[in-house]
C-alpha cells in the first residue's frame, strides 16, 4: 500500500486525471460530433467502425505511461530543488531510491513507445512522438529547457493546448469517420486551453520561488515577482474565458450547444476571479490550492466541451 501511495505521489495525480479526463472528454466529443460521417484528408487506420473501448483503453495506456515518464523524469533531474518546494515527493523525500525512479520512467517511456506502435495511427504516433521529446528536452541536459521561462511555458502549451486538442482529437476522431477539417467546437477547445496552458505554465511556479531562485531556473515568478505572474495570468485566462462565453453566439458551427457553452464559461470565469481573489501570496499552502483550483476549472472545461459535442 506505502508503495502505491509513493507511485501516485510520483505521478503527479493532477496531470493523470488531466490526461485521463481530456481523453475521454476527446472521444465523448468525437462521438457527439460525428454522428454523421464527415468526408475528408485525416482519415487513418480504422476509419469508420467506431473506437471500441479495448482501442480506447490502449489509447489511454500509451499516453498515461508517457505522462508519468515525462512528470517523472522531471523529478529525477530535480532532487535538489524538490528537497525544498516539494519535499513530499518521493525521491526527494528519500521514500524511493533513484534507481527505483529510473526503474519506473524508462518502464513507462518503454511501455508508451511500445503501446503506441501497436495500435499503428499516425496520429497516435505524432501526439505520443512530440510530447515524449518535449518533455524530454524540458528536464534532460543539454536543453533542460525548464531553466528558461519562455521555453518551458512552450513546452506545457504545445503539449496540453496544441498536441493533445489536435492530434490526439484526430486519432479519436479518425476511428469515427474521416475528418476534413477541425470543427469549430475543436477550435474553441484549443483556443480556451491555450489560455489554461499558460495559466498552468506560470502558476505552477508560484509556490516554488525560493528553491528556482537557488538553483538559478529563472521562472517568470523569479524575474517578475508574483504579484506581476498572478496578475498577468489572470487577466490573460479570464479575457479568454470571457471570449469564449461570447464565440458562440458571434460564429457559425455551434448551434444547439450556443447557450450552453456561455452559460457554462460565464460561471467558470466567475469561479475564477473568486479563486484568483482569494489567493494568498504569502502563504505557499494557498497558491498550492489556487494552482488545484486552476486544474479543477480544466478539468471543468473538458465535461463542458464533451457535453457540447452532443448538444450540436
Amino acid at each position: 500500500m506505502s508503495q502505491a501511495r509513493e507511485f501516485w505521489r510520483f505521478s503527479r495525480p493532477h496531470t493523470i486525471i488531466g490526461t485521463s479526463l481530456s481523453l475521454v472528454c476527446l472521444w465523448a466529443m468525437a462521438r457527439g460530433l460525428f454522428r454523421p460521417a464527415v468526408a475528408g484528408a485525416f482519415a487513418d487506420v480504422g476509419d469508420g467502425p467506431g473506437l471500441g473501448f479495448g482501442v480506447l483503453a490502449l489509447t489511454w495506456l500509451a499516453c498515461i505511461t508517457a505522462n508519468v515518464y515525462i512528470v517523472g523524469l522531471n523529478q529525477l533531474t530535480d532532487i535538489p530543488l524538490d528537497r525544498i518546494n516539494k519535499p513530499y515527493l518521493p525521491l526527494a523525500s528519500g521514500a524511493w531510491s533513484i534507481r527505483t525512479g529510473q526503474r519506473v520512467v524508462w518502464t513507462c517511456f518503454g511501455v508508451s513507445l511500445l503501446v503506441t506502435a501497436l495500435l499503428g495511427s499516425r496520429w497516435l504516433n505524432w501526439t505520443v512522438g512530440l510530447s515524449l521529446l518535449l518533455g524530454t528536452a524540458y528536464s534532460l541536459p543539454p536543453f533542460r529547457l525548464k531553466r528558461f521561462n519562455f521555453w518551458a511555458a512552450f513546452c506545457i502549451i504545445a503539449v496540453r493546448s496544441l498536441i493533445v486538442n489536435i492530434l490526439l482529437f484526430a486519432h479519436l476522431a479518425a476511428w469515427e469517420a474521416p475528418l476534413a477539417d477541425l470543427p469549430p467546437l475543436v477550435w474553441l477547445l484549443v483556443f480556451v486551453m491555450f489560455a489554461y496552458s499558460v495559466a498552468i505554465a506560470w502558476f505552477k511556479d508560484l509556490p516554488d520561488e525560493e528553491g528556482d531562485a537557488a538553483f538559478g531556473v529563472e521562472t517568470l515568478t523569479v524575474t517578475l515577482g508574483k504579484p506581476r505572474v498572478l496578475r498577468s495570468g489572470s487577466l490573460a485566462l479570464g479575457g479568454v474565458l470571457a471570449l469564449a462565453a461570447v464565440v458562440p453566439w458571434v460564429r457559425q458551427g455551434f448551434g444547439g450547444a450556443t447557450l450552453f457553452l456561455s452559460v457554462v464559461h460565464a460561471v467558470v470565469l466567475f469561479a475564477f476571479l473568486i479563486a484568483a481573489r482569494r489567493v494568498a501570496l504569502g502563504s505557499a499552502a494557498s497558491i498550492r490550492n489556487f494552482y488545484l483550483s486552476i486544474w479543477a476549472l480544466f478539468f471543468v472545461e473538458y465535461l463542458a466541451f464533451a457535453t457540447a459535442g452532443w448538444l450540436l
